[in-house]
């Protein structure tokens, strides 16, 4: 099975678009993870230049939080999808939902998505994050039992702050989550934040280890099915993400770097 590596365009939105994707091709990623705007010479551009650098795209689905019902959401979301399936991704990563729709709601917005994969042929995973349907491993257990082919992209950092523990008491709902993992988003997070200062810290180790376990495992299903081609996103973000020193406001570490070498880092282990 191969590994392709995605850097996220999160974080560096105020780099030209050019210089960005030279970047991402000198620092060996396969690929970029990206939330489009609403822009079509900005997606051309996009689409040009990803083709010139022989790079992949996945998609993100992120909308602004707005106070609206189920069926408002639906139609903002739809839009969305249309104009980010223009550059043919891999993928769509969707932000999918929301954590306080009923359980009907969200499953009619999953059942959407389905619509939209069949319409376009691009898969949606949908992103373990909170305040989305997927906000927890409980919460998600759910949705798996109900949609049988329910793909996630796995960023077990949220279900960790959300239950304030590393999912010891959850471990069958995290297996079950495991399964269903067609894309993960590698950033280490602890009980009180999504996000640790810097995972590769000695004092870290016990979270990178349990992060890592959990991707291994990830890994090792998606080779069980038969998957030619798995992607990996190391995602730490910038700021509020990235803890920042007082009265500056400047991150204690470089994102692009942390991603850099937690990529590096899955390269050897992987």
């Amino acid at each position: 099975m191969e590994i392709k590596y995605m850097c996220p365009y999160w974080g560096s939105e105020e780099m030209p678009i050019e210089a960005f994707i030279e970047k991402v091709a000198a620092y060996g990623y396969d690929g970029i993870e990206i939330n489009l705007p609403e822009d079509k010479l900005f997606i051309s551009k996009v689409g040009k230049l990803l083709e010139a650098h022989k790079l992949d795209c996945i998609a993100q689905q992120w909308l602004e939080p707005q106070d609206e019902s189920a069926d408002s959401y639906l139609k903002r979301m739809l839009k969305a999808l249309d104009y980010k399936a223009e550059i043919a991704p891999i993928m769509i990563n969707s932000h999918t939902g929301r954590d306080y729709y009923s359980f009907k709601d969200n499953a009619r917005i999953i059942e959407t998505c389905y619509k939209f994969e069949q319409q376009y042929d691009i898969p949606i995973v949908h992103e373990t994050h909170r305040g989305r349907f997927p906000y927890s491993a409980m919460a998600t257990s759910a949705f798996l039992k109900e949609f049988g082919d329910l793909k996630l992209n796995a960023d077990f950092s949220h279900w960790v702050v959300v239950s304030e523990s590393f999912l010891d008491e959850q471990s069958e709902q995290l297996a079950a989550a495991i399964s269903r993992s067609a894309y993960f988003h590698a950033r280490v997070g602890h009980t009180q934040s999504p996000q640790v200062n810097d995972p590769f810290a000695p004092e870290n180790k016990l979270y990178l280890d349990t992060f890592t376990h959990w991707w291994e495992a990830i890994i090792q299903q998606a080779k069980i099915g038969g998957k030619e081609t798995f992607y990996i996103c190391p995602e730490f973000g910038p700021e509020p993400y990235m803890p920042a020193i007082p009265y500056t406001n400047m991150p204690i570490i470089s994102q692009w770097e942390v991603n850099s070498k937690m990529k590096n880092y899955l390269k050897a282990i992987l």
